[in-house]
């Protein structure tokens, strides 16, 4: 059985920079049973209220280049990531982040370097996004036609009700907590880490009219009343930094 975590390698990039100009996370709550099932070792589902965290980060950045070029050399993206919320153990220590299930992205770039210049295999996808200072739409569709994701959703200032975060400051400490990501790679025992380190954090709530994702409305992975929608947030015009990490092993014993 597969019980214990080595870490392992860094893959070998520099520290990146660049601008997060718009981010939305979107939020499920789900039965942490059926979340748990979907989930690798050593993740398990970080639990919230009785109820797990998972969702959809929709984000555009640019500038993004290695820390000592200057910004007019970046590149930009659309991007998608499907992730849950996690937690696992390193020794006796509890660590906590997000497993990322499978990234997509409009850059050629990303698609060929991801998995082996830096973390994270990207599946390339086309994006249609029609947005303004208050309302966006976004449609992406992957290459493959193994994902689709859809949203239409305006700025708010309230969080909707029933959801699991009681307030903006709870959910803004919550989503902070989730800066270290884990993505899945070719070796379903080996996970490939980068750290989002942001100047400055601040979140916006966001009224959802609709949101689709064929990965979410999966009944074999989420049966029926397993999995409901629960908020959306809004980050822009943000300046970060993205660290790798060294590679999470699980090994066999």
């Amino acid at each position: 059985m597969a019980n214990a975590v080595d870490l392992g390698m860094a893959l070998k990039i520099p520290v990146i920079r660049g601008l997060i100009e718009r981010r939305i996370l979107v939020n499920y709550r789900v039965d942490p049973a059926v979340l748990a099932s979907t989930l690798p070792l050593p993740f398990r589902p970080k639990v919230v209220g009785g109820l797990g965290i998972a969702g959809i980060c929709l984000i555009r950045l640019k500038q993004i280049r290695p820390r000592h070029l200057p910004p007019w050399l970046g590149i930009s993206s659309e991007n998608a990531a499907h992730r849950v919320a996690v937690e696992w153990d390193e020794g006796d220590e509890r660590r906590e982040g997000v497993f990322v299930r499978r990234r997509d992205t409009s850059s050629r770039l990303n698609s060929v370097a991801g998995g082996r210049v830096f973390p994270g295999i990207h599946h390339h996808a086309q994006f249609h996004v029609r947005e303004s200072s208050n309302r966006f739409e976004i449609d992406m569709r992957s290459d493959d036609g193994l994902m689709a994701v859809s949203l239409r959703a305006t700025a708010t200032r309230t969080l909707p009700s029933g959801s699991i975060f009681d307030s903006l400051d709870a959910a803004s400490y919550f989503f902070q907590g989730g800066s270290l990501g884990y993505s899945a790679t070719l070796d379903s025992r080996r996970f490939q880490g980068l750290e989002l380190c942001c100047r400055q954090w601040r979140i916006e709530p966001l009224n959802v009219e609709e949101v689709r994702s064929s990965y979410f409305e999966d009944k074999a992975a989420f049966p029926k009343g397993s999995i409901q929608f629960d908020s959306a947030f809004l980050m822009r015009g943000i300046e970060h930094e993205w660290h790798g990490k060294a590679d999470l092993c699980c090994r066999a014993e």
